[in-house]
């Protein structure tokens, strides 16, 4: 009893020290007007939720989130792409197949600003612009690709081929067989894939604080924020951020349990 009341205990603190700063933030966003950064609360309102989608003094909160989100959908889109055409090439041994694979999961290992420098430093020698569209998506997509591709090869190694096989011997073309037996069998693996392209870009930092080039991120622009915004708008942003990622992972979960129905 008394093993499982500390194992309890430490699973207790590790959940407070983990959704604490959470729901703190999400508990001072509905300060009062007058209401400032810490507790007590001068007031419950929606007025800093209000004020969010006003004009600021500095920054750009409307063009920073619509950018992260247009860049978020961006490497999510590429990352399904690329990982089930990867996942699919790999099935079979080729030529230089495991050195392509130790490079393709090296950047995991390489510090994130390091992969930023260097993404900006190639761009600025080559004569070329930094943005978020450009050198920001190049940056980004060698933190989730390396993902994506992992997980097709945790798929594919438990695939069955004679499903591919039986539809073969029913006259079906390579297509036909990848579109009716083979895509619709890992389609759950591939919105995983999605959600995790989207959420890994969507509040990434690191690989994107050399590469935005002037138009800032919604996690750069944050950043610039909390060095002159003293006000609860702060707060309102980051509880509006968890709920649209909530939202995206509810979505994704319940079509990953449509398409296994």
């Amino acid at each position: 009893m008394l093993r499982r009341g500390l194992l309890l205990g430490f699973l207790g603190a590790f959940i407070l020290f983990l959704y604490g700063p959470t729901a703190t933030i999400l508990i001072l966003s509905f300060q009062g007007p007058d209401g400032g950064l810490t507790f007590p609360m001068n007031g419950v309102s929606l007025h800093w939720f209000v004020r969010l989608f006003q004009p600021q003094a500095v920054g750009d909160i409307g063009g920073s989130l619509l950018r992260s989100f247009m860049l978020a959908t961006m490497v999510m889109a590429t990352t399904v792409v690329v990982s089930l055409a990867a996942g699919l090439a790999f099935r079979r041994r080729f030529r230089g197949s495991g050195a392509l694979f130790t490079l393709t999961v090296t950047s995991l290992i390489i510090p994130s600003i390091l992969v930023s420098l260097g993404v900006g430093l190639l761009f600025s020698q080559s004569g070329l612009d930094t943005d978020w569209y450009s050198s920001a998506f190049g940056a980004q997509l060698t933190w989730t690709l390396p993902f994506g591709l992992l997980i097709m090869f945790a798929v594919f190694n438990r695939f069955d081929r004679a499903w591919e096989e039986a539809a073969r011997d029913q006259g079906a073309t390579p297509w036909q067989s990848f579109r009716h037996v083979v895509l619709p069998i890992i389609a759950p693996s591939v919105v995983g894939i999605a959600l995790f392209g989207f959420t890994l870009s969507y509040d990434e930092f690191a690989r994107t604080l050399l590469t935005a080039g002037s138009d800032n991120t919604l996690p750069l622009e944050i950043l610039g924020m909390t060095t002159s915004v003293t006000t609860p708008v702060l707060y309102a942003l980051g509880t509006t951020t968890t709920v649209v990622s909530a939202v995206v992972i509810g979505v994704a979960l319940w079509g990953i349990r449509r398409l296994r129905g």
